[in-house]
């Protein structure tokens, strides 16, 4: 009897059930799509932020050394890293986070304009870990670097000029440069903004020749693709216990990742680069806290959609409920069957709206960030539960007060 009164009380005012149902449907499309991309706007937002430049820098663990006694400064000098090692990079727990990497190492030559450092690095160097080969160097590191003219090969004797530094020596693309005693064309003229601009810019095997370091590494530069730190990340690994530490070593965070740095490459120290690094946890929150009011202002808004309607379709249907308390029918009985079928409008607009708004977030992603956004089936239960609760909350009130209602004035039709 009670799925007869609740299919009966389902098919009347098919409009006022249209109503809410898009109502819900729309808050639920919204939540989706929002839902979907906070999830998945992690990692595009952090590659994204890659074009501001490497996030890790990994330099000797001499540098890192902070030795003074009294006003004498006995930090040790000339630290070098090994080039043989970078392929090894690849090989930490999070190689598929490493987008990018650039050796540097410069060197101070004589040109036309007197003393002047030369900065050794990778342009496009193709390095190979075991079976896997990938193509790194600072134009992947620095997509910011303007180069007027075409980028040296990482295997010629080419350089690059930055662009204050070209005006001094009066030099263009297709130059010749004196540097220490021999001759090198000029490819193209560098322009970053920072102090290559006043430097010249070389394969790295040329900085070791000139500088009489085969091999040698003064820094490298990393870009990864991190999560953004939290109380978690900064605590030191050797503080945590095994569960812990395993937990913070198989985060990508940038600690985590440093770390892992460290492991693979001799002798070295890696941190973040703490500017970019805050700076992308910054946007993130932003950017999620954004997403979250949006979420909650579609949801506020469906369920005040949801109170009108229900509101509206409850006085229409008050002569209705009158005839079944005049026929006995209790509070909890007739409120049953309220609620049933706002569960039931709930469920069909949070179908409605899961569908809609995982065509919305992948639309969504495609426009801003180039690709699609990975919608989990486990947001399904959650955008489920959120439609009930709207709908829920906009139609309590409502049939609250249909079923303490006077019959007898609801039978005459009075307010």
């Amino acid at each position: 009897m009670f799925v007869r009164l609740v299919y009966e009380s389902f098919r009347r005012q098919p409009r006022r059930k249209l109503l809410v149902a898009v109502a819900v449907a729309l808050g639920a499309a919204v939540s989706t799509a929002m839902i979907a991309i906070a999830m998945d706007i992690g990692d595009k937002v952090s590659r994204e932020l890659r074009t501001l430049g490497a996030n890790l820098v990994v330099t000797p663990e001499e540098d890192s050394l902070d030795v003074q006694i009294g006003s004498v400064n006995l930090k040790p000098a000339g630290g070098y890293l090994n080039e043989a090692d970078l392929p090894k990079i690849k090989g930490i727990f999070w190689r598929n986070n490493i987008t990018a990497l650039a050796p540097l190492l410069p060197v101070n030559v004589k040109t036309d304009a007197g003393e002047v450092t030369l900065l050794g690095t990778y342009f496009s160097k193709s390095l190979r870990f075991g079976n896997q080969e990938f193509t790194t160097g600072a134009r992947q590191t620095f997509p910011w670097w303007k180069v007027q003219g075409s980028w040296p090969s990482d295997d010629s004797g080419n350089i690059l000029v930055g662009r204050r530094l070209a005006a001094r020596l009066a030099v263009v693309p297709g130059s010749q440069l004196e540097m220490n005693g021999e001759v090198h064309p000029v490819s193209g003229i560098v322009e970053t903004g920072g102090d290559e601009d006043g430097q010249i810019v070389a394969p790295l095997f040329l900085a070791q020749k000139l500088a009489g370091k085969p091999g040698a590494v003064g820094k490298i530069f990393v870009s990864a693709v991190t999560k953004p730190e939290d109380a978690f990340a900064r605590r030191s690994p050797d503080s945590l216990s095994a569960a812990d530490r395993d937990r913070w070593y198989c985060s990508p965070y940038p600690q985590s990742i440093a770390y892992q740095l460290q492991e693979v490459i001799p002798h070295s120290h890696a941190e973040q680069i703490r500017r970019i690094a805050q700076n992308e946890g910054t946007v993130l929150s932003r950017i999620k806290g954004l997403m979250l009011l949006i979420t909650l202002a579609a949801l506020f808004t469906s369920g005040l959609a949801v109170a009108a309607a229900m509101a509206t379709a409850m006085f229409e249907r008050r002569e209705e409920v009158g005839l079944m308390k005049a026929l006995g029918a209790g509070h909890f009985p007739l409120s049953a069957i309220f609620v049933t079928e706002s569960v039931l409008l709930a469920c069909i607009g949070g179908l409605a709206g899961f569908a809609f708004g995982s065509v919305l977030a992948q639309r969504l992603g495609r426009t801003i960030f180039g690709s699609g956004m990975a919608v989990q089936p486990v947001l399904l239960p959650v955008v489920i539960g959120l439609a009930i609760a709207v709908t829920f909350a906009g139609s309590a009130t409502a049939i609250r007060r249909a079923v303490k209602s006077d019959p007898v004035r609801a039978l005459r039709g009075e307010a």
